[in-house]
């Protein structure tokens, strides 16, 4: 009896194939730069995404009413069929090891997008484009009124 319903089991998988089979999945770009922006901002030691410049819009832009904070900011891929290569510009904290935080961000980037998505992250490639000194203020950060 149990050769049977090995057999009435083979068969019906043969019928119909795997269900991933039965269609194909694409990923945008932007997901895959969403994922990696979250995971890489939630590495201790990893103050902002993006440079200066990007930052600075990005402050100006979060201030209009009705946007939201970019998360894709200092992420940029390119997603294959089944790998995807990521660039990443980060700004560390001052007194972190670079290559400790570099190290970190990659591992939390390629475990998100790898779980994610089932894409193979080929490579991450971090720039880190500045450091945040502790007395420093963030561009994003209003100027006190004078009073």
């Amino acid at each position: 009896m149990k050769v049977a319903e090995e057999t009435a089991k083979q068969n019906v998988t043969a019928g119909r194939g795997e269900p991933g089979a039965r269609g194909r999945t694409t990923i945008a770009d932007g997901v895959v730069e969403k994922i990696a922006g979250i995971a890489a901002r939630d590495v201790v030691g990893v103050h902002a995404m993006g440079s200066g410049i990007s930052r600075a819009f990005g402050a100006a832009r979060e201030r209009v009413p009705g946007t939201s904070k970019s998360v894709s900011r200092g992420v940029k891929v390119e997603v294959g069929e089944t790998q995807t290569a990521i660039d990443l510009e980060i700004v560390i904290e001052y007194g972190v090891s670079v290559a400790d935080v570099a190290g970190a961000v990659r591992e939390s980037v390629i475990s998100a997008v790898e779980w994610m998505t089932g894409l193979e992250v080929v490579e991450v490639n971090i720039a880190v484009s500045d450091v945040k000194l502790p007395d420093e203020e963030d561009e994003g950060e209003e100027q006190p009124r004078l009073r």
